[in-house]
């Protein structure tokens, strides 16, 4: 296959690779981490504040509501160098602070995670999908497998027949659509694009399979994307290239339509 070019006119800037969390820069450096990272990749990886801005996330996880004296006590730093984290993190919306009347005087403020910081602590969706797939078998073999992946196709297409119409006029043509269905599954980690080969053939490229471990337990769910495909852009789409046998990405060509 010819080196594709962007349906756009352009290569698609790539998403993140995976389930990592991107809330945006912050002072001192970028937070993020993959979902599937152990503690130590919960907030970006790295020397001074990128480490102690994990550090305070972790404590704040494990200890619960805390004020910035006693997190800078507890893992051996400043309470300047504590507060100035605290705020940045604040600012991502990571943590939240409240104030705490503490007998008479001032009231204290504490900090603790937000909902939003959930996705930066390790996760375990593959084990919980693969162990579905696995109840789902033992209940009623690879055929009850096979229709629960057809059931997911049939949602799957309507959401997206409803983006399409949202997002394109009716008539649109083909490569318009080929584009919208690669935006779709670039947002759920597949890093795909439409691309228009030399030949002129539209291609759906994905580079990454965001479900490579359920596809490697059944065939079913690669199985269930082609026709997905199909159902959307037409009968004659072709898998050209197959991550689960090998390859380096999955690539539909879409019939022999042509830009």
């Amino acid at each position: 296959m010819s080196e594709p070019r962007s349906a756009q006119g352009a290569p698609a800037a790539p998403s993140a690779i995976g389930p990592v969390a991107d809330h945006g820069p912050v002072e001192g450096g970028a937070v993020g981490a993959r979902a599937n990272g152990g503690p130590a990749a919960v907030v970006g990886i790295g020397g001074g504040s990128s480490a102690l801005r994990r550090n305070l996330l972790l404590r704040l996880r494990n200890e619960g509501p805390s004020a910035p004296e006693d997190l800078a006590s507890a893992l051996g730093a400043s309470r300047t160098g504590v507060l100035q984290q605290l705020h940045a993190l604040e600012a991502a919306g990571l943590v939240s602070r409240r104030s705490v009347r503490h007998g008479v005087g001032r009231p204290r403020h504490v900090y603790d995670v937000t909902e939003a910081a959930q996705d930066l602590f390790p996760t375990n969706y593959d084990g919980l999908a693969l162990g579905l797939l696995a109840a789902i078998r033992s209940i009623g073999g690879d055929a009850l497998v096979e229709d629960v992946f057809e059931e997911r196709r049939r949602t799957t297409g309507d959401h997206v027949r409803r983006r399409l119409a949202e997002r394109l006029p009716p008539g649109a043509p083909l490569v318009d659509k080929a584009r919208e269905l690669a935006v779709i599954q670039d947002e759920l980690g597949y890093l795909a694009e439409a691309v228009v080969g030399a030949d002129g053939v539209i291609r759906v490229v994905e580079r990454n399979c965001a479900i490579h471990r359920v596809a490697a337990d059944t065939t079913a769910a690669c199985a269930a994307e082609l026709d997905l495909f199909r159902e959307i852009l037409g009968p004659d789409v072709v898998r050209e290239t197959h991550i689960a046998a090998g390859d380096r990405c999955c690539t539909y060509r879409i019939g022999e339509g042509r830009a």
